[in-house]
This record gives C-alpha cells, structure tokens and sequence, in this order.
C-alpha cells in the first residue's frame, strides 16, 4: 500500500507563486511514475505533471514553461513537488498526488494511488 498527503495550496493574486509538496509513504519503492492532477468545479481531473524514476518529466501544455515538477528520493522517503508561476485564475483547482505501483504476481498489475487533494485558489 502507498499513503500520499499534500502539502501547500491556498490563496494567491494572478502573476503570483505556489509551491505543492507530495510525500509518499507505505510500499514506495515500487512507485513509478509520481503526478500531480488536477480537477476544477464542473471538469474532469486532469494532468498537470508526471515525473519518472529516472527523471523523465511531461506537462501538460497549460503549464508549461510555468510549473516546475521535481522529486526527492533520498534515503526511504519520497517526496514531490510542484513549483507553480505566473499563476493564473484558471489553475483554480483541487490539486491531487498521484502514484502509480506496478507489480507481478503472474500477470503484471498497477496500482493508482491518490492523495486528498489540496485546494489551490488563484484570484484576479
């Protein structure tokens, strides 16, 4: 099993910053890869970032150039974040950690794993 909690969110003016941090715990040597979603008032959840074990970083084109994704795997934490820019009003969402475990136990099988969210609020 993976637990991940969020930390950060809250209240920013367009133009401004926000940083999220993810911190997984559990079975979390098999996670891979680690994102950050989010879901807006009356829309789907959707991707904003995903990083890799080995690096590898996507983002989806409404962030890019303005989130930054990294990760900190030392020792047996795993923790990661999320460097937000130049927000604007619509980054107004819930912002959920993601972790996805795969296993085989005869077939091969992946796991999601989910934070609670965090609310991150951007006023114009």
């Amino acid at each position: 099993q993976v637990q991940l909690v969020e930390f950060g969110g809250g209240l920013v003016q367009a133009g401004g910053s926000l940083s999220l941090s993810c911190a997984a715990s559990g079975t979390i040597f098999t996670i891979n890869p680690m994102a950050w979603y989010r879901q807006a008032p009356g829309n789907q959840r959707e991707l904003v970032a995903l990083i890799g074990g080995n690096g590898f970083t996507n983002y989806s084109e409404s962030v890019k150039g303005r989130f930054t994704i990294s990760q900190d795997n030392a020792n047996t934490k795993k923790t990661v974040f999320l460097q937000m820019n130049s927000l604007k009003p619509e980054d107004t969402a819930v912002y959920y950690c993601n972790a996805k475990r795969t296993v085989f136990d005869g077939t091969w099988k992946t796991f999601d794993y989910w934070g609670k969210g965090t609310l991150v609020t951007v006023s114009s």
